[in-house]
């Protein structure tokens, strides 16, 4: 559980004193899980379009939840279109419903690569699946959880109750169109039952109504149990021996229909239950300092020394204020590990925001990798970190805003460009990307492996100088060590086939990686497809071709070529030898950085004819055998 809901326990504690007495329950996001479901059948596909699509869809049903208290949404192309359903029980705050989602951000896509999932929380409900489900009421995954204490003792007059309650409840959540309702019913003046019912907004009433009786069927068998919920696709229902929903206006049946316990009764039953809850939150507030999930716990009593300095905090509150609630329209920039938003800070500081999933501890490994790794660089093609955020339910990396943001929206034609490159720009960002990884690989004093170069990984600042960014995945060399071991991260098609094949980590994968880029920059083409196609493999194959048969000009990019002035083949010819020798099937083959910046320096051709000797293209054959048709580590939500 995250730390921040300990803290809101305890004045939710405090007020519950002097709040006036009903038979409602005072306001809690209700983010205990109760049941998490994920197919059998992996991901089979492209795995990065797959991974891009799944953190797509949590963005835009976040925004759905927070406007609505639900949402729907697909994303991408069929057959790897990805569909998802989330929505809050209607007695939930807006609060409390954001706080709800939290869970599920951080929980559900641990189900991932499996191309379906479900959890069910008692405040929240939300499902991913690579079909559209939406129309669903029932389906063979349906259940019922029941408590395992019990009320044997009053088995036949509390089985009533139950049965009571259900009906009731049931049948008020289709009356109401809304497909929500709570209720009680009394077995005796001794004890109660108390009811919820809620359908998913993608069900007609008909489809309502179907999956609320078959629920209701399903969960009153859980009698003589004191708490029973029924898991369906499309409803959910809960009964328990009090209540538990959020607000005493939560639907028209809530005062109705419950009949009041006594003041004495009820008073004493309060005191208990305000007993319980001080321990329950004296125990949740130490699980918290334990680490239950939280950043502080994950990494000790305290968090890394330059997260304290206050040069590099940021606050929550203030990051939400600068992108008015993280709205679509600031959005400037979507991946696999998070969303970017730009931010306009008090004083008008404008910063790019990156809003990040941390359900897991190798997510926080990447979090405080990056803070620790870019805060140690500084190059001129290097992007600069301001600070991150910690404070709240959601982890932020604050860095420069740069108006002209990722090359990939230049260089692609399937890109909404706002500009466009000439051969000039697209030389410059070659080789300013190239004199950057030098600077990672053998200036600076922490010798660094990047291991995600890509279009979308470089920035281009308001002369259209390229920054690298995204260092989330990159790795310090130490002492004389010239590879690590590692598990694989990155993205398909810019991975290093011995990388792939053996967790080969050197700085000759970064080599690869760029290699890959210059040839996209001087295509206009992407490495891997958007359809999720290996297309990568064809490119750098069709690149080659051309090379060895003198016919450079055929896959120069069209937009190049329609230029006023002359292009300068010769030049763009050793970019492409330099970008096809960066990926050499062998490492070794594949030369240093600084090697690379000096071949690209030498505009006037003095360099030797022997740096250009390339082997035979076996660059993708390997990695496809060795992957299987392909590795996605791009996101570290999405790797469990």
């Amino acid at each position: 559980m995250r730390c921040y809901r300990c803290f809101l326990l305890a004045p939710v504690v405090i007020a519950c004193f002097f709040s006036r007495i009903t038979t409602t329950t005072l306001a809690d996001p209700r983010a205990t899980v109760v049941r998490e479901l994920c197919n059998k059948t992996k991901d089979d596909g492209p795995g990065a379009v797959w991974a891009n699509n799944f953190v797509v869809a949590f963005d835009n049903l976040n925004s759905d939840l927070e406007q609505k208290g639900w949402g729907v949404t697909s994303v991408g192309q069929d057959p790897i279109t990805f569909y998802a359903l989330v929505q809050c029980l209607e007695d939930l705050s807006t609060v409390d419903c954001t706080l709800c989602y939290s869970e599920i951000r951080s929980l559900l896509p641990k189900c991932y690569p499996e191309i379906g999932g479900r959890i069910y929380l008692d405040g929240c409900f939300m499902r991913y699946a690579n079909y559209s489900f939406f129309g669903e009421a029932v389906d063979s995954l349906d259940t019922s959880v029941c408590s395992s204490s019990n009320r044997s003792s009053e088995k036949r007059g509390f089985g009533s109750a139950v049965d009571a309650v259900l009906s009731n409840v049931t049948s008020l959540a289709v009356k109401s169109g809304k497909g929500f309702a709570v209720t009680s019913a009394f077995g005796s003046t001794e004890f109660a039952a108390y009811a919820l019912a809620q359908c998913w907004e993608n069900l007609n009433t008909s489809s309502c109504a179907a999956c609320l009786s078959a629920a209701a069927g399903s969960v009153a068998k859980c009698a003589p149990a004191e708490e029973g919920r029924a898991l369906f696709a499309g409803c959910f229902v809960r009964y328990s021996t009090a209540p538990f929903w959020n607000s005493e206006d939560s639907g028209s049946s809530s005062k109705k229909h419950v009949v009041p316990w006594t003041v004495l009764g009820f008073s004493v039953g309060l005191v208990l239950v305000l007993i319980g809850s001080v321990l329950a939150w004296r125990k949740k507030k130490k699980a918290c300092r334990a680490g239950e999930g939280s950043l502080r716990g994950l990494y000790g009593s305290e968090l890394p020394a330059r997260i304290s300095q206050s040069s590099l905090n940021y606050s929550y509150k203030d990051l939400k204020k600068a992108t008015c609630s993280f709205s679509v329209e600031n959005k400037i920039g979507q991946g696999s590990n998070g969303t970017v938003y730009k931010a306009v800070l008090p004083g008008g500081n404008e910063v790019a925001a990156k809003r990040l999933f941390l359900n897991t501890k190798q997510c926080l490994d990447q979090f405080f990798n990056e803070v620790d790794v870019i805060s140690q660089v500084r190059h001129k093609n290097l992007v600069k970190l301001l600070g991150c955020s910690v404070d709240g339910p959601e982890s932020f990396l604050i860095y420069e805003y740069h108006l002209n943001r990722s090359l990939d929206l230049s260089i692609f034609a399937d890109g909404q460009q706002k500009r466009r490159l000439d051969w000039q720009q697209r030389f410059d960002v070659i080789f300013g990307v190239a004199e950057g990884l030098c600077y990672l690989h053998e200036e600076s004093e922490t010798r660094i492996i990047h291991r995600d170069i890509k279009a979308s990984n470089v920035l281009l600042d308001q002369k259209l100088k390229p920054k690298i960014t995204d260092f989330g995945l990159a790795r310090v060399l130490c002492g004389d060590r010239t590879h690590l071991t590692t598990g694989i991260a990155g993205t398909v098609g810019y991975m290093a086939p011995e990388y792939v094949v053996h967790g080969h980590l050197t700085k000759k994968a970064d080599v690869y990686s760029f290699g890959v880029l210059a040839v996209e920059i001087v295509t206009g083409k992407r490495c891997c497809g958007s359809t999720g196609s290996h297309s990568g493999h064809s490119l750098l194959a069709q690149v080659w071709h051309s090379y060895k048969t003198n016919t450079t000009e055929k896959v120069v990019d069209t937009r190049l070529q329609q230029e006023s002035a002359p292009l300068d083949l010769e030049e763009i010819t050793r970019v492409v030898q330099v970008g096809l020798l960066c990926t050499q099937a062998n490492p070794d083959e594949r030369p240093a950085m600084s090697r690379v910046v000096e071949l690209l320096r030498d505009r006037d051709g003095e360099r030797g004819d022997a740096d250009f000797i390339l082997g035979d293209p076996p660059f993708f054959e390997v990695e496809i055998d060795a992957a299987g048709g392909g590795v996605d580590g791009e996101a570290c939500t999405l790797l469990p």
